[in-house]
Order: structure tokens, then C-alpha cells, then sequence
């Protein structure tokens, strides 16, 4: 029974005592001996804006959102900022038929529903603020390619609102590729780290300045409205 209910589990709710020493040790291990090694040997990286990074972690708030362009990105921005960093993931990669679930579970990754927000998701956020890890979140929602940084859902910046977390804009720009073992390709990747965006405003700004954000440092054209085009066009609508 015990066995079945484990089977069942969705991962949409998880609680602080989940993201302990041990957990965060395993995910350490798992970015120092496994995702840094690859990424150093397979890719060119370029890493700037580190001066941009928090400084008091312990005492605050911090989700760290960047554009999403390939299955490393999950690793790619903790290898940047050395941060442990619980991701919200769509609920499909949780699912015992993938293959890459136990991984994405054993790392502390949390499922969400794209389609409607639920509870769970803000409690679990909550938990996980009780600990010593960041939140990381793709707003984009799956593994877009560079052009228009549109469709972006501000989701995001209400879980900030929520959670009185400010976020941490992560560009991944210049992206051309997986590596290749036979020939070796050596690929190109740069990740800018931005400066914190103030939980305080407005969803909406939160959502403009996170895309022109990303977009001044990566390859984007930002088609995020402006807060006051928005407050326009409600106020002709009303």
C-alpha cells in the first residue's frame, strides 16, 4: 500500500523537511562531480553579472527565473550562481515513463499544472523558503528558441508577490546546440546574471522588466507589453 501511495505521488506538494543536509549534499555532489565536469569540458562558458548575485541569502527571498533554451538549463544557472535551487517543473516530467523522473524528483524539483495555478504550488513555496534553497523558475514554461520572447505568463511574478521573494533575471544567451562525442563539438553558451527585480511592483512590471531583461542580454526582441500600454488599453476597454 505504502509502496502504491509513493507510485501515486504527483510531486506538486513538498515540504521543507524534503530540502535537508542530505538532499542538499546529494545535490552538490550531483552539480560539482557530474554537471560541472560536462559543462566544462563540452561547453565554452562565459559567466558575467556575478557582482549582481544576492548577498545575504540566509535572511532573504530569491527566485531566480532565466529563459529557457535547452534540457541544461536546470544546470546551467546553479553552476552559475552556486546556488541549491528547487525547480518548478511541468507535471508531464514527473510521470514514471520518463526516464529522467527519479532524477528530477531526487533533486528536488516540484511539478505544477501549466493549465491552473493550485495551492499546493504556493505551499510548497513557502516550505521551501524555510530552508537554505532558491526557487528557479522557467518562465516560459518549456524549451523555447531565441527570437520573439513572447506568450510569457506572469504567473511567475504573483508566486513572487506571494512568496515577497524578488527575482533574479538569469539570460542564457548564445546557446547553439548540443554537443556532439563522435566528431567532439566543443559548443558556445554565456549567462548573464541580472540584477534583482523588486517583489513590490506590479505583476505586470515585474513580468516587463524580467523580459527586457533577458532580451538586453540575450537574443530576444521583448513583446511583453508595457505596464502603463496595459493600464491604457484596460482603462479604452472599461
Amino acid at each position: 500500500m505504502v509502496k502504491k501511495e509513493k507510485e501515486e505521488r504527483n510531486y506538486n506538494r513538498r515540504y521543507a523537511s524534503e530540502y535537508n543536509i542530505f538532499r542538499s549534499i546529494w545535490y552538490m555532489v550531483f552539480l560539482h562531480v557530474v554537471a560541472i565536469p560536462f559543462f566544462s569540458v563540452f561547453y565554452d562558458c562565459k559567466i558575467t553579472g556575478r557582482e549582481n548575485l544576492p548577498k545575504d541569502v540566509k535572511n532573504s527571498k530569491y527566485i531566480y527565473c532565466g529563459n529557457h533554451v535547452s534540457i541544461f538549463d536546470p544546470f546551467l544557472i546553479p553552476f552559475a550562481t552556486k546556488r541549491l535551487m528547487a525547480w518548478m517543473a511541468k507535471k508531464e516530467l514527473f510521470s514514471p515513463t520518463q526516464k529522467s523522473s527519479k532524477l528530477i524528483i531526487s533533486l528536488g524539483a516540484f511539478s505544477v499544472d501549466r493549465t491552473k495555478p493550485e495551492i499546493a504550488t504556493f505551499k510548497t513555496v513557502r516550505d521551501i523558503f524555510k530552508t537554505r534553497w532558491a526557487l528557479g523558475v522557467f518562465p516560459q514554461g518549456g524549451t523555447r528558441p531565441y527570437g520573439k520572447l513572447d506568450g510569457i505568463k506572469r504567473g511567475f511574478a504573483v508566486i513572487a508577490q506571494n512568496a515577497k521573494a524578488d527575482i533574479v533575471p538569469v539570460a542564457i544567451a548564445d546557446f547553439n546546440g548540443y554537443p556532439k562525442l563522435f566528431p567532439f563539438t566543443r559548443r558556445k553558451v554565456s549567462l548573464h546574471i541580472c540584477k534583482p527585480i523588486s517583489y513590490k511592483l506590479s505583476a505586470d512590471e515585474i513580468a516587463y522588466r524580467w523580459c527586457e531583461e533577458i532580451s538586453k542580454h540575450a537574443d530576444y526582441e521583448n513583446c511583453y507589453p508595457k505596464p502603463e500600454e496595459i493600464k491604457e488599453d484596460n482603462a479604452v476597454s472599461v
